[in-house]
């Protein structure tokens, strides 16, 4: 495949994903759609706001607004603090870059979505991490 099938895969299943996700504990959705789409892992990379999707059809990258420019100091790891912006997500009581936000104030640099695993790993800048495990969901 080239790299139109895949983005055109990854936006399908993005656009999927949406339509079926629930306002609470909505995110397993969004997941289980683009692993149908075969997509592996997404990684995404907090301070630039940007996602590498692993998919079977070719990896594509997505670029999103930073969320700094230049210089600037990594927050320490807050391990409370990013559970704390979990919970409201999962709550559907934040919007997406509400959450992105919430994980850079925690210190997260990147984290990692395994969607075989059904696990999303997030990354502290001296190498600290926090695993959480979704639930599997069936689409309708």
């Amino acid at each position: 495949m080239n790299e139109i099938d895949a983005i055109s895969h990854l936006q399908a299943a993005l656009e999927r994903g949406a339509a079926v996700r629930p306002k609470v504990g909505g995110f397993p959705h969004l997941a289980e759609s683009l692993r149908r789409a075969g997509v592996s892992h997404c990684r995404m990379a907090v301070p630039s706001n940007a996602f590498l999707y692993l998919t079977e059809h070719g990896n594509v990258v997505v670029q999103g607004e930073p969320l700094v420019t230049g210089f600037a100091a990594a927050p320490a790891f807050d391990r409370a603090g990013l559970i704390e912006a979990l919970r409201a997500d999962q709550a559907g009581e934040t919007t997406f870059p509400e959450f992105v936000r919430g994980c850079w104030n925690a210190g997260i640099v990147w984290y990692d979505v395994d969607t075989a695993a059904r696990t999303c790993t997030y990354y502290g800048a001296d190498g600290e991490s926090y695993t959480e495990d979704y639930p599997s969901v069936v689409l309708a």
